[in-house]
């Protein structure tokens, strides 16, 4: 998850002045439709076909995709080295309400051409900012109430809300773990706020993402006081959600680094273990981010492998990263064999469900044709989807899952490693059965396995 950036300013034409409420926004560009392997036309699906099954599920059940509101409908191509290469007819680079009703009509439009079921967004990415908190909550209100009536015009349904603590002034330290009590609560309230519309729009899960949360150096800050204030801030929005009726999953997504040197929800394990000493574990999973995982220096699948053992994936923010760049770069998934190592976990805990696949994906600064926002999701939708139908041949097919059976069959068979497994075993015991046993050398027939992986590829 990042931030955005307000629109390139362009020129008001007689077509965006003209724009109503029942404008096409995307021209020539018709609904997209699933066309099979061998089809060359890019603005169509070869491998995402939504209502085949796959492994008993349809395949949009397994894969619930959702398109993010901020990179998709907020990015212009800006980056820190230059301005935005963007312009997009629905946008006129304003922060009036006009503006942004007129943004959110084009969203839906093209959530419904590109067959998508769920969107996502952060407050601030669909209304504009007022100059007091009133002002700001009725904008925040009335772009609500539109999303409400495109939701159910259109059927496409809200994955998930969150809060933006981090783009403004007053969250340069930290939102929740700022040394600043005045900034604590203003996160408290911006936080209250989101959680009301992500109620009033059924949204199946609420997001924290505290990019700000964490230090640029130790020499200025208590670690122990700002965790206790981030725990003290959790456990009063899951009061806050029970006191409204609101039963979506509460999300954490975890990212090493970037914006700040050391953010404290690391990785998976660093922050199902936070969740766990504080009692938090019940109430929270986590949404993973696959190019936070490799900036964690974990490899793509790592953190998503391990919250699904655990019993913490709650959904994915599907995108990935370029190895040559030490940032996170939001990139469209390319690569099925990596999706299906993802899709893989997805399978064996059952679907992500109230979860889902979200493209937390944007455009390349240099990709400014309107197509390119269908081309960029469809290629992503059709690289999970292969993902899926490789998964679903590993688990059917059995040779890798038996493999691994196979490898670990000393635990199953010996009497004594069952003695261990149930707690039951001694320190005494291991070391007489231990004098008697030299182990031998198994090997791990890693290449062996990766030839296998790679033979699905049908």
């Amino acid at each position: 998850m990042s931030s955005f950036a307000p629109a390139a300013k362009r020129q008001k034409t007689e077509t965006s002045e003209s724009q109503g409420d029942h404008s096409e926004f995307f021209h020539g560009i018709d609904k997209i439709k699933y066309e099979g392997a061998n089809s060359t036309n890019p603005l169509a699906f070869k491998f995402y076909n939504p209502d085949e099954v796959i492994h008993g599920k349809p395949m949009k059940d397994w894969l619930r995709f959702s398109v993010c509101y901020w990179h998709t409908f907020r990015g212009n191509g800006s980056d820190p080295f230059g301005f935005p290469t963007m312009t997009r007819e629905y946008e006129d680079g304003s922060d009036s309400l006009e503006n942004a009703k007129r943004r959110l009509r084009a969203a839906f439009e093209f959530f419904s051409k590109l067959g998508v079921e769920f969107w996502c967004f952060h407050d601030r990415d669909i209304a504009p900012a007022g100059a007091t908190w009133e002002e700001t909550n009725s904008n925040l209100d009335i772009m609500a109430d539109l999303a409400l009536e495109l939701q159910k015009k259109t059927g496409v349904s809200l994955l998930w809300g969150t809060a933006n603590l981090f783009s403004h002034p007053r969250y340069m330290c930290g939102a929740s773990s700022n040394p600043d009590f005045d900034v604590f609560a203003c996160a408290a309230a911006q936080v209250k706020k989101i959680l009301d519309v992500t109620a009033k729009l059924g949204g199946s899960n609420f997001v924290f993402w505290n990019g700000r949360d964490g230090y640029q150096t130790i020499l200025n800050t208590d670690v122990e006081k700002e965790l206790s204030h981030v725990v003290a801030f959790y456990k009063m929005a899951v009061k806050y959600a029970e006191k409204i009726g609101f039963k979506g999953q509460f999300l954490i997504e975890p990212k090493p680094r970037e914006p700040l040197k050391h953010q404290y929800d690391y990785d998976a394990q660093t922050t199902i273990g936070f969740l766990t000493a504080n009692g938090l574990d019940k109430h929270f999973k986590l949404n993973i981010e696959p190019n936070h995982t490799t900036l964690a220096g974990h490899d793509y699948e790592h953190d998503i492998v391990f919250a699904s053992k655990l019993g913490m994936l709650g959904s994915i923010d599907s995108n990935s990263g370029d190895p040559l760049l030490g940032w996170d770069t939001d990139q469209f998934p390319s690569d099925p064999f990596k999706t299906a190592l993802i899709m893989k976990a997805v399978l064996e805990q059952g679907g992500l469900n109230p979860g889902g696949l979200n493209f937390d994906c944007k455009l390349r600064r240099e990709s400014t044709d309107l197509e390119d926002m269908f081309i960029g999701h469809i290629g992503a939708m059709d690289c999970y989807a292969k993902g899926l139908r490789i998964a679903a041949q590993i688990l059917i097919d059995g040779k890798i899952p038996k493999m691994i059976q196979e490898r670990y069959q000393s635990w199953d068979k010996n009497p004594l490693a069952l003695s261990v497994v149930k707690g039951e075993a001694t320190l005494e015991d291991l070391e007489k059965y231990a004098h008697q046993h030299e182990p031998k050398l198994t090997s791990g027939k890693q290449e062996y396995y990766e030839m296998v992986y790679r033979s699905y590829d049908k």
